[in-house]
């Protein structure tokens, strides 16, 4: 019997997390959880290493630490604790694939370890390559770290883009002509900008087509989540961001296209089902059978829009913010925690996240170069003035 796939699952209990875990399930014979990853969600994390026996997990809220141990203690497994814990235990020799799917920030640090340790890198933290791209790309060409997406738009980039070189061997030129990045437009697709404005959080969670966590499924609803990817694809497949079209396909069948250089147009289909790109990423690029339902199309029909920059002006702030270049993303990207955790909280209203980010992106001069530690010092100054300037946005 051939030794099965170790992975690492950071986010283990989130949703991207979950889906991971039954293919896992599904796929007994060829991968194996290892490592399991969580913020602060003890009792399902408790459960899914009772059910899949891991060799450790880490629990990074410290306050959790003890209730998990001693669960998990009398099972053999190992138990830690800590951001620390995170970026050591993705270095292990038997770890062979990292599933970076930690929300925010927060999943930088880990990854960065993961790639200097030559780890294949499952990326569904869209955040790491918006903050840091240019460092991501450098230093998983320096260890020989493979990126593969896992985010549903750039695994079908990725897959559009298989078996694809140049368009004429006598000069070199690639065959990537230009990305067409596909959004389902959200559940406000068509609204006012005025009518946006007494949009509660209870609405923008209600997604049309996907089942995703609170922060994503708020930023899909903004659009913001759109101009991430956009930034995410810019650095993975090193394509200008004017050569980036996004593209509102509100069935949300085609998952994202690409436009090559003779005019022909590759697109990736298939039903929204997180587990798809999961599948192929744990798989390596190779596909993994299964029972899940088959697409019809009978059933379908397609339509293509543009996206409205006057109701969702954050899909022009990410690009203006990758223009600007070197760490204005990171700001972008802190901006946009905070004014969606502001809004689940009820302090901050829908339109007025955009103009939160808006001013923390105008009001910060970027720095052309930077290292983690300059990405860390932004981040934790334009948090700061982003809480400090909440109040201002609800008068």
């Amino acid at each position: 019997m051939e030794q099965r796939r170790q992975i690492a699952i950071l986010g283990s209990t989130g949703s991207i997390g979950t889906q991971a875990l039954e293919v896992i399930r599904s796929h007994a014979d060829e991968l194996e959880a290892s490592v399991l990853v969580a913020r602060s969600s003890a009792e399902l994390l408790i459960a899914q290493a009772r059910e899949f026996r891991p060799q450790a997990v880490v629990i990074a809220d410290e306050r959790y630490y003890p209730e998990v141990r001693e669960a998990l203690d009398p099972l053999g497994i190992e138990v830690l604790t800590g951001a620390e814990a995170i970026e050591e235990v993705v270095q292990r020799p038997e770890v062979e694939v990292v599933l970076t799917a930690m929300v925010g920030y927060s999943g930088l640090r880990p990854t960065l370890a993961a790639i200097k340790a030559g780890k294949t890198i499952a990326l569904s933290n869209k955040e790491t390559l918006v903050v840091a791209g240019e460092l991501i790309m450098r230093l998983s060409a320096q260890y020989g770290a493979r990126i593969i997406p896992v985010d549903s738009e750039h695994s079908a980039i990725y897959q559009c883009l298989v078996g694809e070189s140049s368009c004429d061997s006598r000069a070199e030129r690639r065959a990537l002509e230009r990305i067409l990045l596909t959004a389902s437009g959200g559940p406000f697709r068509g609204w006012s900008p005025e009518a946006l404005e007494r949009v509660t959080p209870q609405q923008a969670l209600k997604h049309p087509n996907w089942v995703m966590g609170a922060k994503v499924t708020i930023d899909s609803a903004s659009l913001m989540n759109k101009g991430l990817e956009m930034i995410e694809a810019r650095w993975l497949f090193d394509t200008a961001p004017q050569d980036i079209e996004v593209v509102v396909h509100p069935q949300s069948i085609i998952h994202s296209m690409v436009q090559f250089c003779d005019g022909s147009v590759k697109a990736q289909l298939g039903q929204a089902d997180m587990r798809l790109p999961i599948s192929y990423a744990l798989g390596l690029s190779e596909r993994m059978s299964n029972d899940y339902p088959r697409l019809s199309f009978a059933d379908w029909s397609f339509t293509f829009e543009r996206p409205d920059l006057e109701a969702f002006p954050n899909l022009a702030l990410a690009y203006e913010a990758i223009e600007l270049g070197g760490t204005a993303p990171c700001v972008l990207n802190a901006a946009n925690e905070i004014a969606v955790a502001a809004f689940l909280e009820g302090r901050l209203g829908f339109r007025a996240m955009s103009r939160l980010i808006a001013d923390m992106l105008h009001s910060t001069s970027p720095a052309a170069q930077y290292d983690l530690e300059t990405l860390s010092a932004v981040d934790s100054d334009v948090r700061r003035r982003s809480l400090e300037a909440l109040p201002h946005y609800n008068q």
